[in-house]
């Protein structure tokens, strides 16, 4: 008996180590969904695959006296309930999506969540780590590989004093920017022309520096640069 306890005690926490885990890197990393969250999702994972080990006393209802539930069903309702949990962390910010990495991590705690509460630790603990290897050093794999930063950009002139497309080019070129799927559009009465297009550059401090010099541009309206997160 109570070496069964010990063994439930045992697979509870180390699902609820492992959310903690994954939590303290979101948290670090000042994501909405941090550690208590992802400690909380891997618990109660583990706790429902938990019951479905354990029989379940109905009195007078079966001659044996017991049954346990289906595992795979508890284990769909946890992974479809996790999922409207994550769903809750992804938002749109301009042109960007944010929290996609964080719903995930929530989804994938809740399966590790899953693999203690069935008592399979060394699965648990290999995912664990693969997740957090994806968390801390595929991020730093990915910065370092990614070739370009991306936004999405508005300029609008003044008809009269709106360069020419040639012009702009020359322009962002002087910050190693690139524009591309350039469109066009005449508003406010045939008063401000607009150029639209997505903006490419290799340089971090590209857009900063193009941002510095749009202040000053003679007959810019207003612009927009809207960086797109990777």
């Amino acid at each position: 008996m109570f070496a069964h306890a010990w063994e439930i005690t045992a697979n509870l926490a180390c699902a609820w180590v492992a959310g903690s885990l994954i939590g303290i890197e979101r948290s670090y990393n000042g994501r909405a969904a941090g550690f208590r969250t992802h400690a909380l999702v891997g618990l109660a994972a583990a706790v429902a695959m938990t019951i479905t080990l354990e029989p379940v006393v109905l009195a007078g209802a079966f001659p044996a006296g017991a049954l346990r539930l289906d595992p795979t069903r508890i284990g769909q309702g946890v992974m479809t309930g996790v999922g409207f949990l994550g769903a809750g962390v992804i938002f749109k910010e301009g042109v960007s999506v944010q929290g996609l990495t964080t719903a995930a991590c929530i989804w994938a705690t809740a399966a590790v969540g899953m693999l203690f509460g069935l008592g399979m630790v060394y699965g648990g603990a290999a995912a664990t780590v693969a997740i957090l290897t994806t968390l801390i050093v595929l991020r730093w794999v990915e910065t370092a590989t990614t070739g370009h930063i991306f936004a999405m950009a508005i300029f609008r002139f003044r008809v009269a004093e709106a360069p020419t497309e040639q012009a702009l080019h020359t322009l962002l070129g002087e910050h190693e920017v690139q524009l591309k799927d350039i469109s066009y559009r005449l508003s406010q009465g045939g008063e401000i022309f607009e150029y639209r297009g997505g903006l490419r550059t290799k340089r971090a401090a590209g857009f900063p520096g193009l941002a510095s010099r749009l202040r000053g541009l003679p007959g810019l309206v207003e612009y927009e640069l809207d960086r797109i997160s990777k």
